[in-house]
């Protein structure tokens, strides 16, 4: 083994010694030697370490003793803080060695001091929930040092304030700003030059790699090392930064502000005020044609609608309008500048997105509650993300509790074009047969039943009996959440959470509060959520969770596979649906102490030949059918 790695994780080791409660996994120290290997060798890694394997100290111990530049990568910003905040300080103390780090987030993550200057002129502004929550911006702008709206902590994500005072691709003036040298994220990029090691997530490393963004050059340094946590995210969202959209939100917000910029620049052209209500009203119009559900839909239905195909034309002749209006006005001043800027950038966005059939593309649209975005993606991001690592040559890591399938890493290799990287696997350190019950129950009819999630519910109760609540209930459709919820609401004798009644941190704080409360949520529940101990006792699972088969991006990606006579349901459905079910899962064993049940509802799961694809990528729990299995394991505490 590696001496500097044996001396720090060996369970003699340094990390014993220096970090209380910190104990040697095996596992973890071979993960940090492979890491350093790499360092030394170069080349590109893909490493799974189940959960409880310790990977965020196993990658950052040799990275930060390289003494290289290196760029962390995580899958939220949740998690980007965590790392920054808690684990890297933690690890720099106990090494001894002197480190400069920095944390870099995407520009929406930043106070704009321009923006905030300007927000009371805002019409939005002029409620009295907004000038209460602009004070208090106000007064945080004179105490903040990073200007990392984070720091704002009891005001909610979905709040409207953040619009007003945080800047965006499209309406950043980039060094055309009158408060440029002020710029927090100006500074945010300058430490993240001058560090050796810089934290920042999936989105920001993606809109890099994209070129997306101008005026600051690029996003990110140069780095000997790039180490991409939570790779299993990547794919999707790479695939959301190497195509093109144009969102209703972005019309109506270039109006809005084309609005303000025109009271304070100019004045003399009513004409362009006319012109921003007629492009807000496009937009809107334009909302509603899609109908009231939230939904992607495929880009044939634009197609074959009349009434859709006027309103994107009216839409896109209203935003050609603007462009013309304002272009008389260039040089009048630096926000009417930059409004030009960004409806032409728009326009021709558009005019990519709707003018003509891309064989290498997908056009699709999708609806928000007050607004919609029309998408040109990518039918594989193999070759860009090739491209983009072959213009940041260094040593690459990707690593995640869930990339492989069994013990094939293929379809993950294949989806970023990582052929040639090497391959590891580390199993979890936990004793998951004496710590996990993996419970399949008898009787239940085929998931295409309409009563299926009726009897799902049936099927549950007893089981809350027995875990006494202390439970996560997972569904893979808001559908069947709602239904369920339904049918607990006066019948379960536990406090209910369900998804939606409130924001996601907050219902998994009072779930871990209650000591015996059942949460349901859908996917955005499994993953990323943490409850270690007796409050999170069982996680039930109501399918096996395949993606959906009426996302159009989904069902292009699959006809391009059938096209070429490949198998696209055994080869990237079942695959997907493997690690999908790995990661929920996961919610369940989170500490060596932890005790717990996983049941999963789905009968395919054992009557369907691609069912042992499942069963290979699960930890080693123990299994069984019987219920009164599950009440002696519960009876065992």
């Amino acid at each position: 083994m590696n001496k500097e790695m044996h001396d720090i994780f060996s369970p003699d080791g340094l990390l014993v010694s220096a970090i209380p409660g910190f104990s040697h996994r095996r596992q973890q120290a071979e993960m940090a030697e492979a890491v350093a290997g790499l360092i030394a060798s170069g080349g590109v890694l893909v490493a799974e370490a189940g959960t409880g394997t310790g990977k965020t100290f196993a990658y950052l111990a040799p990275a930060i003793l390289s003494k290289r530049k290196v760029i962390v990568s995580t899958g939220t910003k949740n998690l980007q803080d965590q790392l920054f905040n808690r684990d890297l300080p933690t690890l720099r103390k106990a090494l001894g060695v002197p480190l400069k780090a920095a944390l870099l987030k995407g520009r929406s993550n930043y106070l704009c001091l321009h923006r905030l200057g300007e927000a009371h002129a805002d019409p939005r502004s002029r409620t009295r929930e907004m000038e209460d929550l602009l004070s208090r911006a106000e007064a945080w702008c004179n105490r903040t040092q990073n200007g990392d709206i984070a720091e704002l902590s009891d005001i909610p994500e979905n709040a409207p304030l953040w619009p007003l005072i945080t800047s965006s691709t499209d309406n950043c003036l980039g060094q055309e700003c009158p408060v440029y040298g002020q710029c927090h994220l100006v500074e945010a990029r300058k430490r993240a030059q001058e560090a050796d090691l810089v934290v920042i997530n999936h989105h920001l490393l993606c809109a890099d790699f994209a070129l997306k963004e101008e005026g600051f050059g690029e996003l990110l340094p140069d780095a000997d090392l790039f180490i991409i946590d939570e790779a299993h995210q990547l794919p999707e969202v790479a695939g959301d930064f190497f195509g093109d959209g144009v969102g209703g939100r972005q019309l109506t917000e270039l109006a809005r502000d084309t609005e303000i910029a025109y009271h304070k620049e100019a004045g003399d052209m009513p004409a362009l005020l006319k012109q921003c209500e007629k492009l807000t009203k496009a937009a809107r119009d334009l909302r509603l044609l899609f109908g009231l559900d939230l939904r992607r839909g495929a880009w044939r239905e634009v197609e074959v609608d009349s009434q859709l195909r006027e309103g994107m034309g009216r839409t896109r002749q209203e935003l050609a309008g603007l462009i013309e209006k304002l272009k008389p006005m260039k040089g009048r001043g630096k926000g009417l500048d930059s409004c030009l800027e960004r409806a032409e950038t728009l326009l021709g966005r558009w005019d990519r997105i709707t003018q003509g059939e891309d064989a290498g593309a997908i056009r699709w649209f999708e609806t928000h509650t007050q607004s919609f975005r029309i998408n040109r993606t990518p039918l594989e991001i193999a070759g860009p993300f090739e491209a983009a690592m072959a213009r940041h040559p260094a040593s690459w890591v990707f690593t995640s509790a869930t990339l492989a399938v069994g013990e094939s890493f293929d379809l993950f290799r294949d989806q970023l074009g990582l052929r040639q990287a090497e391959t590891a696997r580390w199993d979890s350190p936990f004793d998951f047969p004496s710590q996990a019950l993996w419970y399949v129950p008898r009787g239940l009819p085929e998931p295409s039943s309409p009563y299926y999630t009726e009897a799902v519910i049936e099927q549950v109760q007893p089981v809350l009996q027995a875990s006494r609540g202390r439970a996560f209930l997972l569904f893979t459709s808001h559908r069947a959440l709602q239904t369920a919820a339904r049918l607990l609401k006066g019948r379960a004798e536990f406090p209910l959470f369900i998804q939606g009644d409130a924001p996601k941190a907050e219902l998994v704080e009072r779930f871990r509060a209650s000591g015996n409360g059942v949460l349901l949520g859908t996917s955005s529940f499994w993953e990323g959520v943490d409850v270690k101990g007796e409050a999170l006792s069982c996680v039930v699972i109501d399918k096996l969770p395949f993606a959906s088969p009426g996302d159009p991006v989904l069902q292009a990606r699959l006809d391009a596979m059938k096209r070429r006579g490949g198998n696209p349901f055994l080869s990237y459905q079942v695959p997907q649906a493997a690690i999908a079910l790995k990661q929920g899962a996961g919610r369940l064993i989170r500490d060596v102490a932890d005790r717990g049940l996983l049941m999963i509802c789905d009968p395919r799961l054992l009557r369907r030949g691609y069912g042992h694809i499942f069963l290979d990528s699960m930890p080693p729990f123990a299994r069984t059918r019987e219920l009164t299995d599950v009440e002696a394991f519960f009876e065992l505490r």
